[in-house]
């Protein structure tokens, strides 16, 4: 096989050359084949030859002026054709040595896939994709508005600076459950891009920001709404993280091999020995990793983890150990195709590496990899909740598998019998007491504040009673039913929570009616007040005047007594309440995103979420500025 591969690469060299050096050199092979043999009988291929016709003389063309010493003949122009002077000809190109030297070498034409060679030879097509079936780039995005997605036209005619400077600077998450799905939803619609910015950018920041949120498969959608043939560099990057955090690891390789040789990174050429594998070329992706490892184009033990992932596409794979002595740390790399061979991480390499800096990636893709069972997602699934990543109903589909799996963890099986009680226990006293466990162990469930816990037991609060015997979880109660959205059924605890309570605060926040407040009862509420610097009591000011619940003169006092200033100004509120102004929702939300960064709610401050809450009031997300001034207050 390998000396068919070398003749035949000699061959793509030869005529390579040939096209280099002109006609002359496929002449010269032309020349040297030699003639036919014919395999009929003596006589068939040889026919008598017919008597020749009579032909009459064609008249001689007239004799033009003889040429001059020393000079070529002229040809002699047809009727009414111009005389073409040779000298007036464009010379011919000339071959420099910098020109052969660019000609790849017989070691490089063996390690080229068929799509690299037909690039060579001019073979190879520009899109993959038929140009009846191409996508235009007027619209990227995969939510309609009819879908909840955000009018098309809202950013196409504002200023690119602007929207590029939101999505660059938006490079953590959110401290805001609700923010990240308004986030998520901005980012997803269909949109066309804004005035003076390529669409392939304005995608590649947008899928940028959903990877830096944690949503990969979202992400991995965006990116599949543009034909591989208009990927950009930038756009590339992107989506190979994306693909690679998903676990979709052979999803890239439509761009991948299309795009060819065009990087030459460790990372790429293990890419292209897969998508090559996994193409047919299995040889080839034996060859181009054998070559990495000795050559060092990527660590050892990425390019056996890659090895042993091509090696599933054919059957005449050797078999791969992969090495994990020396390896300290975890990189996306190694997680994602560990996870997609089966290949169990060593002890405390995972471990280390959720406490180390950038460690919430590995939570973030864990939670969603569909090859994980459902008892080793659970522990990334709190954390997913948390950030917005994860719904409610798929919480509890989660724990559901969980109760069901007898591999799982004690303490996963404990949580998973807490929610089943919280459930289905006929006393709704006991179904409050399971609840109130799985609140307690939030911090196990997934770290932080535990708010993945309300997310998990949301429509259990949602099924007890609105009665006075239940009045005393109230507060609790109604912040898990808003984790998940359902403020009718917060709202049906009205008329049990007393005012100035946790409950009235949640309530006076979260309902739809939008009531005035008082400054009284406001105040009820301050001096009940116990978490730090009074923050519940700024996020309740800030939330109620911003959805316009609170009047100016009130929030103005209220706020003066908490020690902030509702009218102070800087760029970045200037910049959201001017996109209020002028009514665009998806630069509010861009914005709002922008000033909702940070890992924990005591980074958030009141000036931000009054400032939020009225733009997305203005702009007609009303719901949407309601929840998030509800979480402000329940998680301050």
């Amino acid at each position: 096989m390998s000396g068919q591969r070398r003749n035949f690469g000699a061959s793509v060299l030869a005529i390579a050359v040939a096209g280099a050096l002109g006609g002359a050199g496929l002449a010269g092979l032309a020349l040297a084949q030699g003639k036919p043999e014919s395999l009929l009988p003596p006589g068939f291929d040889d026919p008598a030859p017919a008597p020749t016709p009579r032909q009459t003389p064609a008249p001689r063309p007239a004799q033009g002026p003889p040429s001059a010493p020393g000079q070529p003949p002229l040809a002699q122009p047809g009727p009414g054709a111009v005389p073409v002077d040779p000298a007036s000809l464009p010379p011919l190109p000339e071959i420099s040595r910098e020109d052969l030297a660019r000609l790849p070498s017989l070691e490089q034409l063996e390690n080229m896939s068929t799509e690299e060679l037909d690039q060579l030879l001019g073979l190879a097509p520009k899109s993959d994709i038929p140009a009846g079936a191409r996508r235009a780039l007027t619209r990227v995005g995969v939510l309609a508005v009819d879908e909840g997605g955000l009018p098309p036209v809202a950013l196409a005619n504002q200023s690119d600076k602007l929207v590029r400077a939101a999505l660059n600077g938006t490079q953590g998450p959110l401290v805001s459950r609700w923010g990240h799905i308004l986030l998520r939803r901005t980012l997803a619609s269909r949109l066309a891009a804004p005035l003076g910015m390529d669409p392939v950018e304005f995608a590649a920041l947008r899928v940028g920001v959903l990877n830096r949120m944690g949503e990969y498969a979202l992400a991995r959608a965006v990116v599949q709404d543009i034909d591989t043939a208009n990927w950009s560099p930038a756009l590339t990057q992107e989506a190979l993280a994306a693909y690679l955090a998903a676990g979709d690891i052979t999803g890239a390789c439509p761009a991948v091999r299309l795009q060819g040789s065009q990087r030459q990174d460790g990372e790429w050429v293990m890419w292209q020995a897969i998508c090559n594998a996994y193409a047919g070329e299995t040889a080839l992706s034996a060859t181009q990793l054998d070559r990495a490892l000795f050559r060092g184009a990527a660590p050892r033990v990425d390019v056996l983890l890659a090895r042993r992932f091509a090696g599933a596409a054919g059957r005449a794979q050797r078999g791969v150990n992969v090495e994990w002595q020396g390896v300290d740390d975890l990189n996306p790399w190694r997680f994602g195709l560990a996870n997609a061979v089966g290949e169990p991480l060593p002890a405390g390499l995972l471990e280390n590496a959720l406490k180390a800096r950038g460690g919430a990636y590995y939570a973030r893709s864990g939670a969603l990899l569909p090859m994980l069972p459902a008892s080793q997602r659970a522990p990334f699934a709190g954390r997913a909740a948390r950030e917005g990543i994860l719904s409610a109903d798929a919480m509890v589909d989660l724990y559901s598998e969980v109760y069901a799996d007898p591999a799982a963890s004690e303490e996963a099986k404990a949580h998973a019998a807490a929610l089943r009680e919280a459930y289905l226990a006929t006393d709704p006293a006991a179904r409050i007491a399971a609840m109130q466990r799985l609140w307690a162990d939030g911090a196990k469930l997934g770290g932080g504040d535990g708010y993945g816990a309300r997310v998990l037991t949301a429509f259990a609060a949602a099924r007890i009673p609105a009665t006075a015997e239940n009045a005393g979880a109230a507060g609790d109660l109604i912040a898990a039913m808003l984790a998940a959205g359902l403020d009718r059924n917060a709202g049906r605890w009205g008329n049990v929570v007393e005012e100035g309570s946790m409950g009235w605060a949640l309530i006076a926040l979260s309902s739809a009616n939008g009531a005035a407040v008082g400054q009284g009862a406001v105040e009820s509420f301050m001096g009940d007040d116990a978490s730090e610097g009074q923050r519940k009591s700024a996020f309740l000011v800030a939330g109620l005047a911003g959805t316009g619940r609170l009047s100016e003169g009130d929030a103005g006092a209220l706020a003066g007594d908490l020690g902030f200033d509702l009218a102070r100004k800087t760029r970045w509120t200037t910049a959201i309440s001017r996109a209020a102004e002028v009514g665009n929702p998806a630069l509010v939300a861009l914005l709002a995103g922008l000033g909702m960064q940070g890992s924990s709610w005591s980074q958030m401050t009141p000036l931000h979420l009054y400032h939020i809450t009225a733009a997305l009031t203005r702009v007609g997300m009303v719901a949407e500025a309601r929840m998030i001034a509800a979480e402000a207050v329940a998680r301050g």
